[in-house]
């Protein structure tokens, strides 16, 4: 049986190792999982190093900030009152909405990760967890199937690579 190659759209089984450049660990994935190749599924340069790979390929990114996750930018860390909140906000936590008392500014920054939590106020970040960061990737390619119908109307599989919808609370 000829194996097939990942060429978008299709879908791509990985099992992963991601580590910061000092290799300090920071991700892995034993099982694999699957995601879509020529959507949102997948970081470009990570479909970039995919291209044309076949099952058992290992794959080896080094990813600068502007390939992964962006430059870190101190413009989108905001102090917001802990009164605003109902719920004590968790470090780690992801907000899609502010409640009122928030500033507009931290309102129209879309997700937000809760980075610290004080007893006078709560520090959001409107960067990735990973932004700013050289990561290194190693990628294990365990299966190539083509996508369906559903699939490449969604230009997904429901899953993403250390995206927010992974972490959401």
């Amino acid at each position: 049986m000829q194996h097939m190659r990942i060429i978008k759209p299709c879908v791509v089984a990985l099992t992963w190792q991601l580590s910061d450049a000092q290799g300090e660990p920071l991700d892995e994935a034993q099982s694999p999982v699957e995601f879509f190749v020529g959507g949102r599924d997948l970081l470009a340069s990570m479909e970039q190093g995919l291209q044309d790979a076949e099952p058992g390929a290992v794959i080896k990114l080094q990813l600068e900030p502007s390939d992964a996750f962006g430059e870190y930018n101190d413009q989108l860390v905001f102090l917001e009152p802990r009164a605003a909140f109902d719920q004590t906000p968790e470090p780690g936590m992801v907000l899609s909405t502010l409640p009122e008392g928030c500033s507009n500014e931290a309102k129209t920054c879309g997700l937000l990760f809760v980075s610290d939590v004080y007893p006078d106020h709560v520090v959001l970040e409107g960067n990735h967890p990973l932004a700013g960061m050289a990561l290194r990737l190693t990628l294990t390619v365990h299966a190539v199937r083509e996508a369906t119908e559903a699939e490449r109307q969604a230009k997904s599989t429901g899953q993403g690579f250390l995206t927010v919808a992974q972490t959401e609370h």
